[in-house]
């Protein structure tokens, strides 16, 4: 999700980022609030009543930013790394490097995110009572933050999985029965008969009059029943690789160019011929880097001629690749992180072989496939 995704930075070495539909929600939740504080302080100015909107909106959204944090501060004391913070229509999403390894270190993390909420909650209600009678403005931001927090809590906490409330019930259920495919599948199950009532429960509010409410609570059914099947098909297509490796699946043969070689010569001697999409870049034997369609793309047509394939290629330097007793669920994981197609396998500065991602797809489709 990262990689859709404004870049705001890094806390503690996570990727921060928004996504574009957190624009949509801050317009609309901005909006919500302005015409509330309005309606409750017809005194205040225009300009101060969209000012503390706007000012709401924004810590409301840092609140959901420090819940992520919540999480992350757990899991990376658990050794576990946090691949990206995300916000976005739904609020935030930490993203784990892989899962935990037990039962009690899930319950940690998946309770940190609420327990942080639930405290902003507090202090937040603390400034909104301090500032009665000097500040009305801080107030009302401290009063409705203090809900709003309380209210998220309270709703991660709902056994839907892959909510909070879902992961601490895997956590329960994993503990009970050792086994931690079988405690995702029966909390994935869980999640989809939450995700259902919440559905239906939007379309009968619709129906009954209140059609953006309705709408809106039926959206987020929708959400809570996809992010449910999605884990626990990433659970299960783990599960399918486990013990499979990259040495398993790379291919050996790789076709490479010389550095030297121009970008039309390419084209048209090595891509149109052979179809191939990717080519090592190397020197006397030695390896340079990686060139690709996409490469050959991003320079302009008439400067092939002039341009060769050491100018365009992407450096060994800034190549993503992986050890060859590396995971088949983390080379797909780096795939999806750095958005590339292709990633060499290396062992002691020695390229073993390349993996790409239409060959890694078909490879887990016959795993997923004879699995069955």
């Amino acid at each position: 999700m990262i990689g859709q995704s404004i870049r705001l930075g890094k806390i503690w070495g996570i990727p921060v980022g928004i996504n574009a539909s957190w624009f949509i929600v801050f317009v609309l939740l901005t909006l919500s609030l302005t015409s509330q504080f309005a309606h409750l302080h017809p005194r205040w100015s225009p300009t101060y009543h969209y000012t503390i909107g706007i000012i709401t909106s924004l810590l409301f959204f840092a609140s959901v930013l420090l819940h992520e944090l919540g999480h992350s501060a757990i899991a990376l004391r658990k050794h576990i790394p946090i691949r990206s913070i995300t916000l976005f229509v739904f609020g935030g999403i930490a993203q784990l490097g892989k899962e935990p390894d037990r039962p009690l270190t899930e319950l940690q993390i998946a309770i940190a995110g609420p327990i942080v909420s639930v405290v902003l909650s507090v202090v937040f209600g603390m400034v909104g009572t301090l500032a009665a009678g000097t500040s009305e403005g801080v107030q009302t931001l401290g009063q409705w933050l203090g809900r709003i927090n309380l209210s998220l809590a309270l709703f991660n906490l709902i056994p839907g999985f892959p909510l909070d409330g879902g992961r601490v019930f895997r956590a329960l259920v994993w503990g009970r029965t050792g086994d931690f495919a079988r405690a995702t599948r029966i909390a994935g199950d869980v999640g989809k008969g939450v995700a259902y009532l919440f559905i239906m429960s939007g379309i009968w509010i619709a129906l009954g009059g209140a059609l953006v409410q309705g709408l809106w609570i039926a959206f987020i059914g929708w959400f809570l029943l996809t992010a449910a099947e999605t884990n626990v098909q990433q659970v299960a297509l783990k599960q399918a690789l486990a013990g499979l490796r990259a040495r398993d699946v790379m291919t050996p043969d790789c076709p490479s160019v010389p550095d030297h070689m121009s970008l039309s010569q390419l084209v048209k001697d090595y891509l149109l011929l052979t179809g191939r999409r990717c080519f090592l870049v190397t020197t006397d034997g030695q390896l340079l880097g990686l060139i690709t369609v996409h490469q050959v793309k991003n320079i302009p047509h008439t400067d092939w001629p002039h341009t060769s394939v050491r100018q365009a290629m992407v450096p060994l330097a800034r190549l993503h690749w992986v050890a060859p007793d590396a995971e088949v669920s983390e080379v797909l994981a780096l795939m999806d992180d750095g958005d590339v197609g292709q990633v060499p396998v290396v062992r002691d500065g020695q390229l073993l072989g390349l993996i790409g991602r239409d060959h890694l797809l078909r490879v887990i489709r016959a795993h997923l496939e004879f699995r069955a």
